[in-house]
């Protein structure tokens, strides 16, 4: 990556890449990342978003999975299950600041590639997690099921998936209803 950064940067016209730095060696420039630094450097102005179906389909076509962590692409990117950085994110977007929303402790805007920041709730999350994730998905985050999940999470050493969240919120109702 970064030789083909600086083999553009001393003058060189064209540079090569290939799908999720997948090669016949290793150190090939994954094409999608040499777009987000050219886009990031303001080399271009291309429209990024079919930048992570391309990826997934390089991905379904080879049988290389895209880890998790992958810059930009990876499942990963754009969420956040952390208290501090969570209540950033959280906070422009109830000032109607998606723009900023976009940028809190992300190096790269999730809506260049079509995505969108992600809040999850785990051990290292605040209240303020679980009151959005709650609202987000329609859900009134009364004290009763804030706490709930909040303490679930407090219990475990991972972000929450939503179907354990979901069992919590039912689990509390059907305590209610007994």
């Amino acid at each position: 990556m970064i030789n083909s950064l600086a083999a553009v940067r001393a003058g060189a016209t064209r540079v090569h890449g290939c799908g999720i730095g997948i090669g016949e060696r290793v150190g090939n420039t994954a094409m999608d990342q040499l777009l987000v630094n050219f886009k990031l450097l303001g080399w271009i102005d291309n429209d990024l978003s079919a930048l992570p179906e391309y990826c997934e389909r390089v991905s379904a076509a080879t049988g290389v999975a895209i880890p998790p962590n992958y810059p930009a692409i990876g499942r990963d990117a754009f969420r956040t299950g952390t208290g501090v950085h969570a209540a950033a994110v959280i906070k422009a977007y109830r000032k109607g600041e998606d723009w900023l929303a976009d940028r809190v402790y992300s190096g790269v805007p999730a809506s260049w590639l079509g995505r969108r920041q992600e809040i999850e709730v785990g051990p290292m999350s605040g209240e303020s997690n679980v009151v959005f994730w709650l609202e987000s998905r329609g859900i009134e985050p009364n004290a009763g099921r804030v706490q709930a999940v909040f303490q679930r999470a407090k219990s475990v050493d991972r972000v929450l998936t939503d179907a354990e969240i979901h069992a919590v919120l039912e689990a509390l109702a059907e305590t209610r209803t007994t």
